[in-house]
């Protein structure tokens, strides 16, 4: 009789530890989930002040709710803050999540932790287009409609590729990006050879860089509704990412198109990927280097690493370009950037798993 009660205690006492140790896993997890929903916005807020005119992070929340709430504000603060720093700042975001979101889609899609935005030639076809109005010397408008339009001829071209010999497989959508990738670069180098070296070559090179420099709220009205369509569409197909990850036909097993998904991440990610890239050039390294942030983080599940992407991106990218345009006198091209941070993560990450979790 003493022997089991005691082992009742025990077992009560188990339980109990059990209970509370999954309590305050949750907790920790729950703080985590915050945590990251918050750090696009805490970004915002404080690197919007930042810069040769300085705003403390009080100033700024009043001069954010100044139209609401009526208060005076400093003309020279309101100037600062939204005429220059918001629309870069809401560029950032927009782009950092967008193509991180782009990136840990096409990792997931082609269970390959290297693919990134430019796996079917998206980016460089829209850089192309870009380049190619440039040249032209047209104006901002026909530049994000060119790059856009380029974008999707990339996507359709290594689609069509991919269909030779009736053999739509996996491996051959990316050797076909790689090969439209490799075109459009040629391409794109003609176009750099063939500008005039006074004006029109800086202005294509320094634009091929990456900067938020040019941010306006009409450039950010044109381009929003492309990465905002692709980037709910990802969204809602998060989970169906975690399938298309098994094989083709374990996937068909559980009820999935594998064809049409396909199709449709690859269609949100190269509208997303190229319509960011009609707004500030290129980005390296964002839709790479955040995926396998959030997958330290989150692990495998694409139901959780897609939003994660989402939020980090955005605030990563907020503080790449708050250090390009703060840094120095001249403002740094934010791939230069993009490319100093991420690769030596990656050989850190490499030195800790030896690729096993990449």
């Amino acid at each position: 009789m003493m022997t089991s009660t005691r082992f009742s205690t025990l077992r009560v006492k188990l339980l109990s530890f059990k209970g509370e140790r999954a309590v305050s896993l949750f907790g920790r997890v729950r703080a985590v989930d915050a945590a990251i929903a918050a750090a696009p916005l805490l970004a915002a807020l404080i690197c919007i002040g930042i810069g040769r005119y300085s705003v403390s992070v009080p100033e700024t929340v009043r001069a954010l709710m100044s139209p609401l709430t009526g208060e005076e504000i400093e003309p020279l603060t309101m100037s600062v803050i939204f005429g220059i720093r918001l629309p870069r700042i809401l560029l950032a975001l927009i782009v950092g999540g967008g193509l991180s979101v782009a990136g840990a889609s096409f990792q997931a899609l082609f269970s390959n932790p290297l693919a990134t935005p430019d796996t079917l030639g998206v980016a460089t076809g829209a850089s192309f287009g870009a380049a190619v109005a440039l040249l032209m010397h047209a104006n901002m408008l026909t530049v994000q409609v060119s790059a856009i339009a380029f974008g999707f001829a990339a996507l359709l071209a290594t689609t069509s590729i991919s269909r030779q010999g009736g053999n739509n497989s996996i491996v051959m959508v990316v050797l076909a990006g790689i090969v439209v990738s490799a075109l459009f670069q040629a391409f794109l180098s003609l176009v750099q050879y063939l500008a005039n070296p006074e004006d029109t070559l800086p202005t294509i090179t320094y634009w091929l860089l990456g900067s938020m420099a040019k941010a306006n709220f009409k450039s950010l009205a044109r381009g929003l509704p492309f990465i905002a369509t692709g980037v709910a569409l990802l969204f809602a197909l998060r989970w169906r990412l975690n399938v298309l990850s098994l094989q083709e036909d374990e996937a068909k097993s559980m009820g999935i198109n594998v064809k049409n998904t396909r199709l449709a991440v690859m269609a949100a990610s190269t509208m997303v990927t190229a319509a960011g890239i009609s707004l500030c050039g290129q980005v390296g390294w964002i839709g790479l280097l955040v995926p396998h942030m959030s997958r330290m983080i989150y692990g495998g599940d694409n139901r959780r690493v897609i939003p994660a992407s989402i939020c980090l991106g955005g605030a990563l990218l907020v503080i790449i370009d708050t250090v390009a345009r703060g840094a120095t006198a001249a403002e740094i091209p934010v791939s230069v950037l993009t490319a100093v941070i991420g690769a030596p993560f990656f050989i850190l990450l490499l030195r800790k798993t030896g690729g096993a979790r990449l």
